[in-house]
């Protein structure tokens, strides 16, 4: 439990000071300065909650560790939930199937959940996709040059022995969730349900200049069929709008 948790922090609470300090005038990297801190130190936070009067919350920092995989079962289906691709990734899935494989009652398929996971590692975006393929093309990055790709593949092995699969996507799902819905659907492997995706399937880099630095697109990532990521993102199978 974090440390909002512990002090009944609640979704909807809107934050206006921070230790006596308006938040008003503050960016958002102000802000997480003031409440970044070293662990077990207090910060009082001053919330407003609906219709209430505002009051102080007193928090004490700690480290804060983020599961990137939670899953449950669902009318016997088992719901992967990925908030992110992290060094985690992989294995929290691995861990997460087995425990679902192994119950009383194992799912009779699987919902991968990439609904508005931004990305992260490509190797985990690689690697997860290769839990789910035989074999085959997963991703390549082509640069300017011609003679500039990189191509991953899946190795033998699918981890729900070819259960159902289906992938929740929205408009906040990019990068290297764009690349495993896209390997998925090209292999025929998932069916993609949800909102198109973001589109961010480019490779930057930094350059240094006199003045400063500019940002560099200097390859993009296209799925299995050759189509490109990049600002076109990973049309669903079946569309639907999420109610809020």
């Amino acid at each position: 439990m974090n440390p909002a948790d512990k002090a009944g922090i609640q979704a909807g609470d809107y934050i206006t000071h921070l230790n006596g300090e308006s938040v008003v005038d503050m960016n958002l990297k102000e802000a997480i300065d003031i409440m970044r801190g070293e662990v077990g130190t207090p910060i009082t936070i001053t919330i407003i909650r609906g219709a209430e009067e505002p009051f102080d919350v007193e928090l004490v920092r700690d480290t804060i560790k983020m599961a990137s995989v939670k899953h449950r079962v669902l009318n016997n289906v088992g719901v992967l939930r990925v908030s992110t691709f992290n060094e985690q990734t992989t294995s929290g899935l691995k861990d997460s199937i087995k425990e679902l494989e192994e119950s009383e009652n194992p799912p009779i398929g699987y919902v991968l959940d990439l609904r508005n996971n931004p990305g992260g590692l490509l190797t985990e975006s690689v690697s997860v996709s290769d839990l789910f393929l035989e074999q085959g093309e997963i991703v390549s990055i082509r640069g300017r040059e011609k003679k500039d790709v990189q191509v991953f593949s899946a190795k033998k092995g699918d981890l729900i022995n070819k259960k159902p699969l289906v992938i929740l996507i929205n408009e906040g799902s990019a990068s290297a969730s764009e690349i495993v819905a896209g390997a998925l659907q090209d292999h025929d492997r998932a069916v993609i349900m949800g909102m198109k995706s973001f589109g961010k399937g480019s490779v930057q880099t930094i350059v240094p200049i006199d003045s400063g630095a500019i940002r560099l697109t200097i390859a993009k990532y296209y799925t299995p069929s050759g189509d490109s990521i990049q600002a076109v993102g990973i049309e669903p199978t079946w569309w639907f709008h999420e109610q809020n």
